[in-house]
């Protein structure tokens, strides 16, 4: 009896750990004030608005591990799609988009 529940507590740990978020999984409010959340899907993380006028809308896919990912970030407003990254440092989220590498532009987003 004692020995099944170490071993069911150790593999509950070991599955805990397994599933342990990325630094960039959570909610995060945009340079725009709006919320967008930020969660693992299909082996990447998939960012959606949450609050404000483009409620509801993907706008984004970045994939990666340990805080830097890269990926595609979309305008909201135009829907136009760029390079994107992500860089985690604190509770602040850099985010890039890119055309052709050379013209960027960055917002810096911040943890709820």
């Amino acid at each position: 009896m004692i020995r099944t529940l170490v071993l069911a507590g150790a593999l509950a740990l070991v599955a805990g750990l397994a599933q342990a978020d990325e630094p960039i999984v959570g909610n995060w409010k945009t340079r725009a004030g709006d919320t967008a959340a930020i969660a693992p899907c299909g082996g990447a993380y998939c960012i959606t608005l949450k609050t404000g006028k483009y409620a509801g809308k993907k706008i984004g896919r970045l994939s990666g591990t340990g805080g830097s990912y890269s990926g595609e970030i979309t305008d909201p407003a135009d829907d136009k799609t760029y390079s994107g990254s992500g860089s985690i440092s604190g509770g602040s989220l850099k985010m890039q988009g890119c055309v052709m590498q050379v013209f960027c532009k960055t917002q810096t987003w911040t943890r709820l």
